[in-house]
Order: structure tokens, then C-alpha cells, then sequence
């Protein structure tokens, strides 16, 4: 591409974004913006709103709660299969959640794995995976490895002779936590902690499908209820437009609050530990690691163990089963490379922008141009589609377009995140290289570019199938008997207790993902993909 043009790559995808965003919130306003306040006026509503905060923000504490000291306790031992449960801690916010949600009902659920065991004790059977608790079980499943592997990071970054000097000062646990373990993590929770109380505020699956009844329901799934039970455009516009005005406060929240780490780097200085040995850390390590390996293990090993009966042959014949998996694999594809193909656009233009001109502000608002997705969650983006659609064309014929669009933008913000860096230490490196060599357009990009990022770009383009292949927002407003996707036909078969049916669609969904992503790593990342 002459570098006269470097404006236009970020241009379109610009363009694109501004327009699968401002259309639909538009809509929106002109649905719903007149009713918003009536909203809080109705005691039902009200109660969904605080129902909305109370579920999250229980979440949050539960989550962060077992997450510090599990990372304590990650970072004073070594085992067999850690670096297998942490790379399992890294895919569990990409995991499809209804998959994880069957994973739940298998092991907690009437005839689960839990209750049995309490028969055989002797004991009666226990209810408690529908409602608030359910949910609160889900949320920690998700949000726990996510926090306790960014608290990891920051506990293994302090730097080795600290390390020492404690150890020459014989400080004992509770003074390494007082003075190396809390100043090194304490800039990270704020930021964390608003980061998982949005998650959670805008969770749909999990509330959906384990919520209840009316006393469990989020704004999200009202959203999803006012349109497609009810079809009352007004209080969707309504409720949606409220989850709008939410999530960009705490989006605003989660910038003020986020600090960058204190350390950086020197991962063998957790190797320092002089407590590792103590027979109290030994305990509570052991302690710590049974709770969080109780909540996240068993439901991924039920996903496999239910999956593999009887009925797993004959559901496999099914042609509704093999109908759903063509079109997640169709919808998942054209939303991930649409998603790598927005991203490369834009980072391609601020990278130029930042360091050929300068303009590091604009380079910024650029790259967080494709964030929108974090204010706008994907049922209420879906809802203002809808609206907005409705009017002009049969919705539901164009849904694989309108899944893969909002899909595809759901994947920007860790597409970004993924390639900006590598994208930018590229340039850096070559760039006055290749000016020299006159090495430019195709050539550089098959010289230069390909080589060094076709691992980020691989990790791009899995994370986004990943997404795509486990989504049920969007395909929960716009899916028909026509488009079925394996998280909704698992989630219809999982309403109506098909169970077997079930298991073997959960079964047939985890190898799918599983097997996707290793072959976009291996096949697109090259053979050393595993090394990153």
C-alpha cells in the first residue's frame, strides 16, 4: 500500500464500526429514549436493576475472594499439569458458556454428580443450581481464572532480590503479604474487579439459562424477554438503552481505576519463595487449591464423561446436530476473519499515525474505537438491529449476516489487544530497513509481516472463532428453525431435559473448539505457535 493511503485501512474499518453502532443506537433512542425514566418507575423493573448489581457485584467479591489467594498459592508451588491448569485457566473466558453451563447441571444439578454422592452418604438431595446461587457458581467459574492469573502475573513480577531480602530479614507469611504480595497486586484490583463486576452485570447465557424465574433476571435477559416474548419494541428500546448508559459507566470506571503493574518480568523470582516449605503455607496451599480446582474441574470432566453414552452414536446421526455445527463453523469463520480483517485496518493506521506522524492521541482513539463492544454489550447491539431492521427487511432471513457482523465486533477488543503490540514492534524494527531496501506493498507484507505475526494473528483469529462458537446473544434474537448454531440447539435440548441429546452436543461443541483451535494455532501460527 503507497503511504499516501495510510488513512485509508483504518478509514473504512472506522466507517464500519460507526455505522453497525450509531444506526442501531439510534434506533434505540427513537424506540425507547422517551420511556427510559419510565423504566425505574415500575417495581418489577426496579427489581431487575437491582437484582442486575446485587448478582454482579456478589460475583465480584466471591470471584476476586478465591482468585488472591489461589495465586498466592499457584505461585509458591510446582506440579505436574500447572502449566496444563493454567493454559485451561487462559481459554475459561473463552469457553462457550452454555457448554459450561451443562458442565454445572451434570455436576450440581437434581441428578448430578453432587447429589449422588450425597445419596450414597446417605443423605438427602439438594436443589440450589437455579437462581442466585447458580449463578454466582458460573460467574466464579469464569471470572476466578481470569483474576487469579493476572494476580499471578503481578506476584511473580516482584523482583527476585526482594525475594531475598525477605528471606535474609525471616519474614513470615503474613509480612510477605504485607509487604511484597499486597503492594504488587493492590494496583491491579480495582481495575479487576470492575472489569469482572461488568462481565457480570452483562452475563446473559448463564442468567438465561440458570436464573429461574422472575426473581433472577438481569437487564440483559429482560431485554431479550421484552423482545422476543413480548415484542414490546418500546421497553427493549428502554431497558437497553439503560444497560447502554450503565456499561459506559463503568467502562469510564474501569479506565480511572486501571493502573499499569508495579514490577514487570522476572518470573523466576516465585521460584524464592523461602515459605514454600512451611507446613502452614503447605496446608492452606492445599487448602486453597482443592476449593478452586472443586469449582473449575468437574464441570469440564462432566462435559466429557456425560457426552461419551449410549446415545452419543445415534445423536451423532442426527441431522439437526450436523445442520447446527455446519453453521457455527460458517457464522464462526466469516466473523473471525471479519474481525482480523477490522482489526489489521485499524491498527495498520494508528500504528502509522503513532509512529510516522506523531499522533499518539489519535493513534489511541482509533485502536479504542474498536472497543465499543465493551459499552455496547451484544444483546442490546442485536436489539438495535432489530429495530432498526424490522421496518425494512425480514430480520430473521438476513440473521447469519447480522450474527456474523455482531459476533465479529464482540472478537475487536482482544483481536486489538492480541496484534497491537507485535504489529507495532514490527514497524519499529523494519520499517526504516525496508524504506532503505525499497521493500514494500506485497512484498513487505510476505517478507516482513507474515513471518513475524502470523503467531498474534493465529491467536487473533482463534479467540474470535472461539467467541463466535460459543455466543448466544446474538443468536438468541435472530436464530430460527432455519439458523441453529450448537450453543442454541444445546441450550433448546437442555430446556426441554433432552439430556443424552444434550451431552452428546456439549461433547460434539468442546472437540470442536478444542479441535479449532489448535489447528488455526499449529496450521496458521506455524509449528513453534506453542512456544508463544
Amino acid at each position: 500500500m503507497p503511504w499516501r493511503l495510510w488513512w485509508l485501512p483504518g478509514g473504512l474499518s472506522l466507517l464500519a464500526i460507526v455505522l453497525l453502532t450509531a444506526a442501531p443506537i439510534a434506533a434505540l433512542l427513537l424506540q425507547g429514549g422517551g420511556q427510559a425514566g419510565q423504566v425505574l418507575a415500575d417495581p418489577y423493573l426496579r427489581h431487575v436493576v437491582w437484582f442486575s448489581f446485587y448478582q454482579a457485584g456478589l460475583s465480584t467479591l466471591l470471584s476476586l475472594g478465591l482468585a488472591l489467594p489461589l495465586a498466592q498459592a499457584l505461585s509458591r508451588r510446582r506440579f505436574p499439569g500447572r502449566a496444563l491448569l493454567l493454559r485451561l485457566f487462559g481459554l475459561s473466558l473463552v469457553l462457550p458458556v452454555i457448554l459450561v453451563v451443562f458442565g454445572l447441571v451434570a455436576v450440581h444439578g437434581r441428578q448430578g454428580w453432587s447429589n449422588q454422592l450425597l445419596t450414597q452418604l446417605g443423605l438427602e438431595p439438594v436443589s440450589y443450581l437455579y437462581g442466585l446461587s447458580g449463578i454466582l457458581l458460573a460467574h466464579v467459574f469464569f471470572n476466578m481464572p481470569l483474576a487469579a492469573r493476572i494476580l499471578l502475573q503481578n506476584i511473580e513480577a516482584i523482583p527476585a532480590s526482594q525475594w531475598r531480602l525477605a528471606s535474609q530479614l525471616g519474614f513470615n507469611s503474613r509480612q510477605l503479604f504485607r509487604w511484597l504480595i499486597w503492594p504488587a497486586v493492590r494496583g491491579s484490583l480495582p481495575g479487576l474487579a470492575s472489569l469482572i463486576f461488568m462481565l457480570c452485570f452483562t452475563s446473559f447465557a448463564t442468567v438465561m439459562a440458570l436464573g429461574g424465574g422472575p426473581k433472577s433476571t438481569t437487564l440483559e435477559v429482560a431485554i431479550y424477554q421484552a423482545l422476543r416474548y413480548d415484542f414490546d419494541l418500546p421497553l427493549a428500546g428502554s431497558l437497553a438503552l439503560l444497560q447502554l448508559l450503565f456499561c459506559g459507566s463503568f467502562l469510564l470506571l474501569q479506565y480511572a481505576l486501571s493502573k499499569p503493574p508495579q514490577y514487570r518480568g522476572d518470573r523466576l523470582s516465585a521460584c524464592l519463595r523461602h515459605d514454600a516449605p512451611w507446613w502452614r503455607t503447605r496446608l492452606t496451599d492445599a487448602l486453597v487449591m482443592t476449593v478452586a480446582l472443586a469449582i473449575f474441574l468437574p464441570p469440564l470432566l462432566a462435559i466429557i464423561t456425560a457426552g461419551l453414552n449410549s446415545r452419543l452414536l445415534p445423536a451423532l446421526t442426527s441431522a439437526r446436530l450436523w445442520s447446527a455445527l455446519g453453521q457455527s463453523v460458517t457464522i464462526a469463520l466469516g466473523a473471525g476473519l471479519l474481525s482480523v480483517l477490522l482489526t489489521l485496518a485499524l491498527l495498520v493506521t494508528s500504528r502509522y499515525l503513532r509512529l510516522h506522524l506523531g499522533r499518539r492521541g489519535l493513534a489511541g482513539t482509533l485502536e479504542a474505537s474498536g472497543s465499543v463492544i465493551l459499552v455496547l454489550p451484544a444483546v442490546v447491539l442485536s436489539t438495535g438491529l432489530f429495530i432498526l431492521l424490522r421496518g425494512v427487511a425480514d430480520v430473521f432471513a438476513l440473521g447469519p449476516l447480522l450474527v456474523v457482523l455482531v459476533n465479529a465486533l464482540m472478537a475487536l477488543p482482544y483481536g486489538l489487544r492480541t496484534l497491537q503490540q507485535p504489529m507495532e514492534r514490527v514497524a519499529r524494527r523494519y520499517d526504516r530497513l525496508c524504506t532503505s531496501l525499497k521493500v514494500g506493498g506485497m512484498h513487505r507484507i510476505l517478507l516482513v509481516e507474515w513471518p513475524l505475526l502470523r503467531q498474534p494473528l493465529a491467536l487473533a483469529l482463534s479467540l474470535a472463532m472461539m467467541l463466535s462458537l460459543g455466543d448466544l446473544s446474538a443468536i438468541a434474537l435472530f436464530g430460527s428453525q432455519r439458523l441453529q448454531t450448537l450453543p442454541w440447539l444445546l441450550y433448546q435440548q437442555l430446556g426441554s431435559y433432552q439430556m443424552t441429546d444434550a451431552a452428546a452436543t456439549a461433547l460434539v461443541l468442546l472437540a470442536l473448539n478444542l479441535t479449532l483451535f489448535l489447528l488455526i494455532e499449529r496450521v496458521l501460527g506455524g509449528k513453534h505457535a506453542h512456544a508463544e
